[in-house]
């Protein structure tokens, strides 16, 4: 047992210690190798439609060859901007299979985010989906585009079912706002166009980049983290290899099958989703629109499925809703919380009503996303982010740079295969980040027990300094959150004459009588006296990312 891994005793049996990522040249290697063995499969599921692993196969080399008979060459990049529908996956195998780099852009930016994303990454062409045109179109002039794809939500659906959704989409519920894009090419004619060339084979190795994944819009200007196509490979065999002691219960004769429900330019659902997925030969059940609650439920009870990634407000929301038991969860196996952290109300909420705990993880765009996670065989919620994945190491530093004692918070600092190779064309952003011996600064403050699990106690900037004292919001919200009547929380500091900083409460209700004197009440029996609320609101919903991530940053500003 390695001293420097105290953690590896916790692992579920059977989880190696470590990895080896380079048994794939590239991920185009490993997507092809699925193409082959599972081609009469289905890889994906979309509004009750399979598409098989063969026809991905077919349609993404046609693409392929379209992308470059354009004249795009190794190394350029693609970006797409759609939500979950099959041609999500198709366009990534595309861009990948041409030799180019994926560029994951949300379809919820506004023109302004938009055009800072596709002048910083040097986009020169655009998958995109009809209903966010109108978005290209108010900044494509501005940037390096000279290419546009055009998607609609019905073009992988056959002609009569696609038309019909299509006709929906813009004439009923008149999603796809006008737009006049001279140029663009439809997404199947771009399709049928490079059915009739032929790729040309790229030598894409281990140390070419595969995705731009921007982050750090939170910390101020939005920055590329560089993904290899060695450290995306190298995430999905830690996430398969950790994930194996319950993923290998699926009963042989079945297909293991995972719910995609966060949105595929999140790097979460990009590699432990839709990647995992590729390599295990399972099948993906592609959820457009995660915030329309009886839709995904609907989808849910139509199928067989192991493996549900989610954030903590989706979880919340979907173990709150009238509908969830027409949804058969006894075929789960494993539930993976990320993207924020899991309220302990909500994981035992969830184990109650589906039997399979929640168990969290921890990563970042940066480390391609896992480094973390608790072992899929526990029972119970540790209220931690588990321990470092497989060929992981993560310790805790001061702000000189040196390690912490154990039990001390420090920020997180992560060394692994999956760690970005720097933030796109900055390398002063990447020197702040980097250690002299190779680990990652998170920027999240951390601290290690003697077993080797981490706990977050908060990001450097949300926490409140209250006359001196660290309040970090994660430990007053978990707290709340488990006050009857309470359905979301978020904490957040705003400056106070007396104490510097006070702590600010902000409630979205259960139950509507819930006053702010039962809330003062509980926080005053259960949190000491400077982290209990200076201020508490009450409001209709809580402003969160696409991906249902709570943004405080919002909260803060609006005093």
């Amino acid at each position: 047992m390695s001293s420097d891994r105290p953690w590896l005793a916790s692992y579920s049996p059977g989880v190696p210690a470590d990895i080896d990522p380079s048994q794939y040249s590239s991920l185009v290697q490993l997507m092809e190798e699925s193409f082959k063995k599972y081609a009469a499969r289905p890889a994906y599921v979309f509004m009750g439609k399979e598409i098989s692993y063969g026809e991905t196969d077919s349609y993404s080399r046609a693409l392929a060859a379209y992308l470059q008979g354009l004249g795009l060459v190794k190394g350029d990049r693609v970006a797409i901007m759609m939500p979950n529908t099959p041609q999500y996956p198709v366009a990534v195998a595309a861009i990948l299979r041409a030799g180019l780099v994926v560029v994951n852009v949300n379809p919820l930016y506004t023109p302004r985010e938009l055009e800072h994303q596709l002048k910083d990454s040097g986009s020169k062409a655009i998958i995109i989906i009809e209903n966010f045109a109108n978005t290209l179109q108010q900044c494509i002039a501005n940037t390096p585009v000279k290419h546009v794809v055009l998607a609609a939500m019905g073009d992988m659906l056959g002609a009569i079912k696609g038309g019909i959704v299509n006709y929906v989409v813009r004439n009923v519920k008149k999603m796809v706002p006008a737009y006049s894009l001279p140029g663009a090419v439809r997404f199947k004619d771009a399709i049928a166009q490079g059915q009739r060339g032929t790729l040309k084979a790229v030598a894409t190795g281990p140390d070419d980049i595969a995705v731009l994944q921007y982050t750090g819009g939170t910390t101020g200007v939005s920055k590329g983290a560089v993904l290899l196509h060695r450290n995306v490979i190298a995430n999905v065999l830690q996430s398969e290899a950790f994930n194996e002691p319950v993923m290998g219960m699926v009963p042989k004769n079945e297909q293991p099958c995972s719910v995609c429900a966060l949105p595929l330019y999140h790097i979460f659902a990009f590699t432990v989703g839709m990647m995992l997925s590729m390599r295990t030969g399972g099948k993906l059940i592609l959820i457009p629109n995660p915030r329309d609650l009886p839709a995904v439920l609907k989808e849910l009870s139509t199928q067989t499925f192991h493996s549900f990634p989610a954030v903590n407000t989706l979880f919340n929301g979907l173990a709150n809703h009238p509908d969830f038991n027409k949804v058969n969860w006894k075929n789960l196996k494993v539930s993976l919380g990320g993207g924020m952290a899991v309220q302990g109300a909500v994981a035992k909420l969830w184990l109650d009503k589906t039997g399979c705990p929640i168990v969290e993880g921890y990563g970042l765009s940066e480390t391609s996303p896992s480094a973390s996670c608790n072992p899929v065989t526990s029972k119970e919620f540790t209220g931690t982010i588990g321990v470092p994945l497989p060929s992981t190491y993560f310790k805790c530093l001061d702000d000189d740079g040196n390690e912490v004692p154990l039990g001390t918070p420090g920020e997180i600092a992560i060394k692994g295969p999956q760690v970005m190779a720097g933030y796109w064309q900055r390398p002063d952003e990447t020197a702040k980040v980097m250690t002299p011996d190779g680990y990652f600064k998170t920027g999240d403050i951390g601290v290690q027990d003697e077993r080797g699990y981490f706990k977050i106690v908060d990001r450097k900037k949300d926490m409140v300094l209250v006359s001196g004292f660290n309040v970090y919001p994660n430990e007053v919200e978990d707290v709340v959150a488990k006050l009857e009547g309470v359905l979301e929380c978020a904490v957040v500091g705003v400056p106070d004459d007396k104490t510097g900083e006070a702590v600010k409460l902000v409630i979205v209700k259960k139950d509507p009588n819930l006053t702010e004197q039962q809330v003062r009440d509980y926080c005053r029996a259960n949190l000491t006296g400077y982290k209990q609320p200076k201020v508490v609101e009450f409001r209709t919903d809580l402003p969160k990312t696409p991906v249902g991530k709570i943004l405080r940053r919002e909260l803060r500003d609006k005093k």
